[in-house]
Formats: C-alpha cells, structure tokens, sequence
C-alpha cells in the first residue's frame, strides 16, 4: 500500500537505530526497534507549550493537555484512560514552556489500539469539545493549581522565580500551570481555536519504540493518521531571546508559613542543544548534584547549616537555560549565613575549575541518567520526539552521551566563571512568619526540587491519576 512517507535516515549508539519518516500531511514519524521486551512506547509530542501563550490566557497549553483526554468522536468521555488501561497500558500527557506530550506504553499486541486512539483526537477531538467538558477541565487544573502550586510550602517558588529571571513580556515570564484568572477567562472558542492552531500533523512528531514490526506500524500510522488533514497557520513563537547575563541580582522575599527558612536562586545559563550547555550541565552536578557534591558536603555535612541543598539544570531550546538553586536553612540559620558560603564556593569554582575525580564521577552521573532513558522504550521515545521537535533531527538523542562525555574541565570552568556569579542571578528568600508547627526532616527537605519537574505539569483525570 502506498505509504505517504519517505525514509530519510538511520544511525544509532550502543546498539540503538532510529528511522525517520513523513506522511505527505507533514507529520514527523520516528521508529526504533527495540525487541528485548514485549511492549512498545507511543509517543506525541506537539510544538506548542506555556511560550506559545498571549498575556491573558496563560495556562491554555496546559488545559488543552487536559482536554485531549476529555473525549473524542469515537472516544466517549473517559474512554482513552479506560481502552488503554483495560489493554494493559500506561498512559499520560504533559505541558511544558517548549512542547505538548502524550505516551502510552502498551503490551505489543495493543500497539495499532494506542495509535489508533492518537489518531481519532488529534484528527477529531472538536467533534467532542463541548462546554461541559472545558467546565469539567478548567476545575481539575484549578483544583490541580490549588493542590500543587497555592496550598503547598514554597510550592509557587518556581513561578516567582521564572518571574523575575525572564522579565515582564517574555514568552517564558509565565510557567505552564497558568494563573486562577486565565484560568477563569478562557473560553470554548478559545480552546478550539487553540486546537486548530497548534494541533496539526505538521505540528507534530509520533515516535514509536519497542517490539514493534516497523513495515506494519508504518501501515497502521497510515491507516489512522494518514487522512487527518494538514493545515498551516501556526504563528512564529515570540522572540525568546535575551543578553547572556541578567546584569545585575534580582531578589524578592516571601514571607510564608513555610517549615524552615530557604534560600532559592535562578542563574541564566546556555540554550540547550549547545556544548556550553553540556558544560553548564557538568557544573551544576559537581556543585549540587546529590550528596556528593561541593554545596551540599559543604552546607550540610561541613557547616550543618541546611537539611537540603542541590543544584538543577533546566534546559530550554527557545530561550537561555535555567540553573535552579535550593537550599533549606537548618534550626534558626540565617539566610546571609548561606549565601555567603554559597558565593565562596561558586568563586572557588569558577577560579579553579573542577578536580579530575569531580569530572570523572559528573560524567558518570550523567552519563547514568542518560542511559536509563534511553533505555527504557518510553523514555527513548520521548528523548526522540524532543530532539525532532526543539532541533530537527532525532538522531541527536542517540549520541548525546557522546557529546555530555566530550566536555572537557576547562569548558566546565568558563561556564562557571561566565554565569555563575552574582549579578547573573534572580533569588528568593523565604522567611516563615511563624515557628513551624511541624518539623520538616532533612529527608523530607532533601534536594533541590526537579526544575525539569517544576517547569511540567501533568495530566490527570477527574477521577484517577494516569499511570505515568
């Protein structure tokens, strides 16, 4: 049967191919067999995330998310969680500043069920999109705000410092999560507006991984996606860019009912895709990334003046990357006390660079963390959508190990010297209002939030958590 696409490439690291393929309505299709177990991971990943959104309706990428799972023409109401879980699988969708995704994870005999049920929302979702759906959504990821962002200790620090590193107007000042009253303002037009936009095959990636026959998978994308029609019109995304630097330190304090004093920061840092951004990477982790590294050695083991420290990258195509500080104070330590250690070890490690052994174990950490997604069938699958989406070519997914390991101790150090610093940074400072009348342990406090985490909101139905 004619096909509609045209194989363009193949290349692989340790063992693991990719091919790439093109329907003739644009959409992007990525396959990688991977027979070791039978399951296979289905992946979606549309170009459109929080930066895409204008002042007053923040938030609509997220709900949108929430909506795909709300029914189609041929999926009634909660028929996607219920087709896909009764056959065995795992499924979920995200929002992110960058992208859209949706994954399920199915045994292999269930794989055509999976693209099937992509196929019917992305090609007929406004068939089902009624009011009472977008009520029915718009309280789940109120409620979701609520539970996640507004009634948790330090829980919107992420948005107030995203705040202040990208100022007012820019396409990533907001996070996808969305402000009550956006919230509030948006309407049905608006959704299926956002859906005519943004969800078109040509705005998309499907990548299939796993124990899968790629002649017959390619057959079934046909089958179901083949005959959405494509369609264009998708503005260009808002200029992202800024000076390398922020200039000078923006700061604000919250006072909060929070269990202890924190100290949080935000560093300007390189665009992923980049070397320096792979160096940035490697600093991060020998400065904060776990129990081994300089902050925490010296804030808690040294010092015992914080429960928690640690160090996060968020990397972002569109815009300059973000380097996540978060430290919790121990008993009634003082926020200066902190900073004034933090500063020394920065200036320390911008003057003398990393140690042999803190590139060797930095590396190692990463190079772990890489492997274990591109080792799992849902994992490559997402790194594949990620790197077609944000860079063009889904095969940078299989040799950015490579790349991560080619790094050398003086790219690490100029990095560090370069962004590091003082004036390079937005940082905020809790203090509780009150003693806190629960004790939060140092297991509780440990480690610096998932910036990658912070910056993605999850889908969830009205009644059950997706099995993620």
């Amino acid at each position: 049967m004619p096909m509609g696409h045209t194989a363009t490439d193949q290349a692989g690291t340790g063992g693991l191919t990719a091919t790439e393929h093109r329907l003739a309505n644009g959409l992007r299709v990525v396959l990688s067999e991977d027979h070791l177990t039978p399951v296979a991971a289905v992946c979606l990943w549309y170009d459109v995330g929080s930066r895409h959104e204008v002042k007053g309706r923040t938030g609509l990428a997220h709900l949108f998310e929430h909506l795909m799972f709300q029914g189609s023409k041929q999926v009634q109401g909660n028929g996607h969680f219920e087709l896909v879980q009764g056959a065995g699988g795992s499924l979920n969708g995200t929002t992110s500043f960058e992208r859209t995704n949706y994954f399920e994870t199915m045994p292999t005999h269930q794989l055509e069920l999976a693209l099937w049920l992509e196929a019917d929302r992305m090609g007929s979702l406004l068939a089902a999109l009624d009011d009472e759906s977008m009520e029915n959504q718009r309280d789940v990821v109120k409620n979701e705000r609520r539970q996640r962002y507004d009634n948790v200790p330090y829980g919107t620090a992420f948005e107030k410092l995203t705040a202040l590193a990208y100022p007012e107007g820019h396409p990533y000042h907001h996070t996808p999560i969305g402000s009550m009253a956006d919230l509030d303002a948006a309407t049905l037009e608006d959704a299926r507006a956002f859906f005519r936009t943004y969800y078109a095959p040509g705005n998309a990636v499907l990548s299939v991984v796993g124990d899968i026959d790629p002649e017959q998978t390619l057959a079934w994308i046909e089958k179901y996606f083949g005959s959405i029609k494509s369609h264009d019109g998708k503005p260009a995304p808002r200029d992202g860019s800024l000076p390398e630097t922020i200039g000078e330190q923006l700061r604000e304090v919250v006072e909060e009912e929070v269990p202890a004093r924190a100290l949080m920061a935000a560093y300007r840092l390189p665009h992923d895709g980049t070397r320096a951004c792979d160096a940035a990477d490697i600093a991060l982790t020998v400065l904060g990334g776990g129990e081994s590294s300089r902050l925490y050695n010296r804030l808690v083991r040294r010092d015992r003046t914080a429960v928690a420290a640690g160090f996060g990258l968020l990397r972002l195509a569109g815009a300059p990357s973000l380097g996540w500080l978060d430290v919790k104070t121990s008993g009634d330590v003082e926020v200066p006390v902190i900073e004034a250690a933090i500063d020394e070890e920065l200036a320390r490690f911008a003057e003398e660079g990393p140690t042999a052994e803190e590139m060797e174990r930095a590396q190692a950490q990463l190079e772990r963390e890489w492997l274990d997604r591109l080792g799992t069938v849902a994992g490559r699958a997402d790194e594949l959508c990620r790197f077609a989406v944000l860079f063009g070519d889904p095969q940078l997914a299989l040799t950015a190990v490579q790349r991560v390991l080619e790094v050398s101790a003086e790219e690490v150090q100029a990095v560090a010297k370069a962004k590091l610093r003082p004036d390079n940074r937005a940082v905020l400072v809790y203090e509780p209002t009150a003693p806190a009348e629960i004790a939060q342990s140092a297991e509780d406090a440990e480690g610096a939030e998932d910036p990658e985490s912070a910056a993605t909101v999850e889908a969830t139905d009205e009644n059950e958590e997706a099995a993620k």
